[in-house]
């Protein structure tokens, strides 16, 4: 008898924070930390599978009450009583109950679905990513510490902060004031002169500063340029590939493959920084590797300070493809506390890939309910 979902539960959780981080600075009133939303999928032999979904309402328009009461209201009636193997199935009616807008819709809730069932399916298989995939990769991920300061008088010490805990690779957060990012680059290269330093926007450029700025950016040593422009300037993503003067890589605007397929075909990008949690999961986020790959383009790890479980799938995904540059998965950076039975530790700027079936990691409810937001 195939196996079917017997039950999906939504949990929202809020995981304190240290440090500061720009996209966790929000509008007075709100609880300060990173939210984050659990998905548990029990299949009917008693079998769990551990996902999350991990929205930042900064970075992108889903929150932590959107995520959890669209798994709760429209995605768990779609899903019980379906085979859990059914990826592209399960993902066609999730993608028809919450449709599209350009790109697939709410795709970091989806994402905390596709997670749960991934590692599900992996613990019934009694496999872990990697051997899935039939794919070596590698044991461990150098990691990327994050500047993002107020004043270049913090520099100094912000990279201190990482060298302290073994980190030798950075990316800073640039724009809009290319004047001030590029007095940070050199601070920082000086700092870190041997160290992969990579600069990320988030689409704070207008096309006339990307074009003034990458240039300049490329003098200092800086290797490449993500997300210079907001995700609509298609013909500035153009223009700044023709000019050449970095590798021109995209995060937010690359949701699914299907955008992805046609950026390449257009010439807007180099590569792809890589987020699970932002194209709807480690499913979808692997066809875009290869994707990529098939193009002869780079990618590179990110994530959107990925607590455990998303964590633990970025991991994953970025072992199995042998990531070959620092992974800029900052969770362990900014975030104070763990679900895990067995919680990550750095050292020496690296995280161990996880090796167990399905996403590798255990989760101790018991921990879970210590930071379960009671009011949404």
């Amino acid at each position: 008898m195939k196996t079917k979902i017997a039950r999906v539960e939504s949990f929202p959780l809020n995981y304190p924070t240290v440090g500061r981080f720009k996209f966790f600075e929000g509008p007075a009133g709100r609880p300060s930390g990173r939210p984050a939303v659990v998905v548990k999928i029990t299949a009917d032999n008693g079998t769990v599978g551990w996902g999350q979904s991990v929205p930042v309402p900064k970075w992108s328009y889903e929150t932590l009450e959107s995520v959890h009461s669209t798994i709760t209201r429209y995605l768990t009636p779609e899903l019980l009583g379906r085979d859990p193997f059914d990826f592209d199935g399960i993902h066609t009616a999730m993608n028809h109950t919450i449709s599209p807008s350009f790109s697939t819709g709410m795709p970091i809730c989806k994402a905390g679905v596709d997670l749960a069932l991934f590692d599900l399916t992996g613990k019934l298989l009694k496999q872990s990513a990697a051997q899935r995939w039939n794919r070596i990769g590698r044991e461990r991920l150098t990691l990327s510490w994050t500047l993002n300061p107020r004043t270049l008088d913090e520099v100094e010490g912000l990279v201190a902060q990482g060298r302290a805990r073994g980190y030798r690779n950075f990316n800073v957060k640039v724009a809009p004031d290319p004047k001030f990012d590029l007095e940070l680059c050199l601070i920082v290269k000086r700092l870190a002169p041997d160290g992969f330093l990579w600069a990320d926007a988030n689409g704070g450029y207008d096309e006339a500063t990307a074009l003034a700025v990458a240039p300049k950016l490329a003098d200092i040593g800086v290797p490449v340029l993500e997300q210079p422009l907001p995700s609509n300037r298609l013909g500035g993503y153009r223009r700044l590939k023709q000019q050449g003067a970095l590798p021109i890589i995209m995060d937010e605007g690359i949701v699914s493959t299907v955008e992805l397929e046609e950026f390449i075909a257009l010439g807007l990008l180099d590569g792809v920084a890589m987020k699970p949690a932002r194209c709807g999961g480690i499913t979808e986020a692997r066809r875009q590797i290869e994707t990529v790959q098939r193009a002869g383009m780079q990618f590179l790890g990110s994530g959107l300070t990925d607590p455990d479980i998303s964590l633990a799938a970025s991991l994953a995904l970025y072992g199995a493809y042998d990531l070959r540059h620092p992974a800029a998965l900052n969770g362990p950076q900014f975030l104070n506390a763990s679900i895990l039975k067995r919680p990550f530790e750095v050292k020496n700027g690296e995280l161990a890939v996880p090796t167990g079936p399905g996403l590798g990691v255990e989760v101790d409810e018991a921990k879970m309910q210590e930071l379960l937001v009671q009011d949404v």
